[in-house]
């Protein structure tokens, strides 16, 4: 007993000991499979999620991975850094510039954006993920720059970030990332159209300034002549000032003098007409002097005046070349920017006048000879059809021709063997062959000679014989006689013709008036009359 009970004692602590091993080895699975999302990614399980998703994606906590059903990987939420170095994109007004730029993107930790990115970045490697991006980048970077023209991206930088942001963003938030950062270094075109427009810029600017210039020396010419003209002016008033006080104090003392002498020779005739013309005298003298006086100060005031003038037409005259100047440099900057944009819309009109060939081309032109194409491939077609069946109906009367020659040439060979076989068995009496001939022809001459009467109706022919005679000869011998005196035309239309009619018709004796022999007819005649 104590050994069964020390044998049952080790077995429960065996049992004890592989139930804690298995509690243990699940605790470490159960803690193995839970998974736990560093800040820098995004844990993605995919597998058996529940609903209609295809992964759940999870920024942060952690989350059990049920094994067998479901996997797990994670996506990395660091920043790739993009170069896109794009050369020759062409802008609204046809002009190709370069916008060599950097793009900064990354994937999205927006829940769909997740979510796109699980579908279609994971598992991917870096350099693949850049390369998507970086077409997605520059299929957009054109398309906003046909959109802009060229001052439109020189001028308007934050309009063109702004279409360069969205358009990116969106696009590249449809695999997941999102738009971080965009750093345009620098924008160029091959054609030199920036660079002119920085120059032209450049230029105004200077131009600008020089007016500005020019009208600051212009006010402090005229202000330093007016402040001349002016100290002139105070002096030479100042002067005449005190040329007038001195003349007046003069005048005083002489007065005074005068008085004074006046009153020294009142009692005296003489004192008083030497005193008069004494005082005559200093009046003309003091008249003379004022006059002097006042000449001399008109004079001074004159040129005073003059050197004033002289100054302002200087200063005008600077001013006026000044204005010249500044008008020759407006007029040109003028002009160059008028022959700028002329040229400018020239080559938009000509870029315009090649699109409107190009559509009139694409949509009048292709069509119109695409028909005409058409046209002359089906009438080559019926004209083919045409020849080959003219060429078969040709064939087939030739045909039918050929075979007739043959019918008749083989008819005309046996005519003619047949004729050379009737002349070699008339060769002891060459003239029974014509006659033969000529017999041979009779019924077509008769069936033609009855054609003639053919629709003539005759029932019957009934000859009167009353018995009277003529010359010892009745009526029926008469009809007979006419009938006989038929053949000699016949006999000689014969000879002419080369043939000798059977002498069962008689012949024709040469001599006296060719008369004609009826021996041959006589039996005739008899058996008519006898009959």
């Amino acid at each position: 007993m104590p050994e069964g009970q020390a044998l049952t004692g080790l077995l429960w602590i065996g049992l004890f000991t592989a139930a804690g091993l298995i509690v243990l080895f699940f605790l470490i699975f159960v803690l193995k499979q839970y998974k736990r999302c560093p800040s820098n990614r995004i844990l993605v399980i995919y597998g058996q999620v529940g609903g209609q998703k295809a992964a759940k994606c999870m920024h942060g906590g952690g989350t059990f991975v049920i094994p067998l059903i479901q996997a797990h990987e994670f996506l990395s939420l660091e920043p790739l850094v993009i170069e896109i170095p794009l050369e020759g994109a062409l802008s609204l007004n046809n002009i190709r510039v370069n916008v060599p730029s950097t793009f900064t993107v990354g994937i999205s930790t927006d829940p769909v954006l997740m979510n796109n990115a699980a579908e279609r970045l994971l598992m991917l490697k870096e350099d693949t993920i850049r390369e998507q991006a970086q077409d997605i980048i520059l299929g957009q970077l054109r398309l906003v720059i046909a959109t802009l023209s060229i001052e439109e991206i020189n001028k308007d930088r934050e309009k063109f970030m702004t279409l360069v942001n969205e358009n990116v963003a969106e696009e590249i938030n449809k695999i997941g990332l999102e738009l971080i950062n965009v750093n345009i270094r620098d924008i160029t075109d091959e054609s030199g159209y920036i660079q002119a427009i920085g120059k032209r810029a450049a230029a105004e600017a200077i131009n600008r300034a020089k007016v500005e210039v020019a009208q600051q020396d212009r006010e402090g010419a005229i202000g330093e002549a007016e402040a001349v003209r002016q100290r002139e002016v105070r002096v030479a008033e100042e002067n005449a000032k005190a040329e007038e006080g001195r003349k007046q104090a003069e005048r005083s003392q002489r007065l005074a003098l005068a008085k004074f002498e006046a009153d020294a020779i009142t009692g005296e005739a003489e004192s008083q007409r030497n005193h008069e013309i004494a005082t005559a005298d200093r009046t003309a003298e003091t008249a003379i002097a004022r006059k002097n006086a006042e000449q001399s100060q008109r004079v001074q005031t004159a040129k005073a005046e003059s050197l004033a003038r002289q100054g302002e037409n200087t200063s005008s005259a600077e001013v006026a070349e000044s204005d010249a100047k500044l008008a020759e440099v407006r007029a040109e900057a003028q002009r160059r920017s008028d022959v700028a944009r002329a040229e400018s819309a020239r080559a938009i009109l000509e870029k315009e006048r090649e699109q409107e060939l190009a559509r009139l081309a694409k949509e009048i032109i292709a069509p119109e000879e695409i028909r005409k194409k058409q046209i002359e491939i089906a009438a080559e077609a019926s004209a083919e059809k045409l020849r080959r069946e003219a060429a078969g109906e040709a064939d087939a009367i030739l045909a039918r021709y050929n075979a007739e020659a043959e019918g008749v040439r083989k008819v005309l060979e046996a005519k003619a063997e047949g004729y050379r076989r009737l002349v070699e068995a008339c060769a002891d009496n060459p003239q029974i062959a014509p006659t033969l001939l000529l017999i041979e022809q009779l019924p077509d001459l008769i069936r033609e000679q009855v054609k003639a009467i053919s629709n003539l109706k005759i029932d019957k022919i009934t000859v009167w014989d009353g018995g009277r005679q003529t010359g010892g000869k009745g009526s029926t011998s008469d009809f007979l006689s006419g009938l006989i005196g038929s053949l000699p035309p016949m006999h000689e239309l014969a000879s002419q013709a080369g043939i000798e009619l059977p002498g069962v018709l008689g012949q024709v004796k040469q001599g006296s008036g060719g008369a004609f022999s009826a021996k041959s007819a006589a039996a005739p005649v008899a058996s008519a009359s006898d009959a």
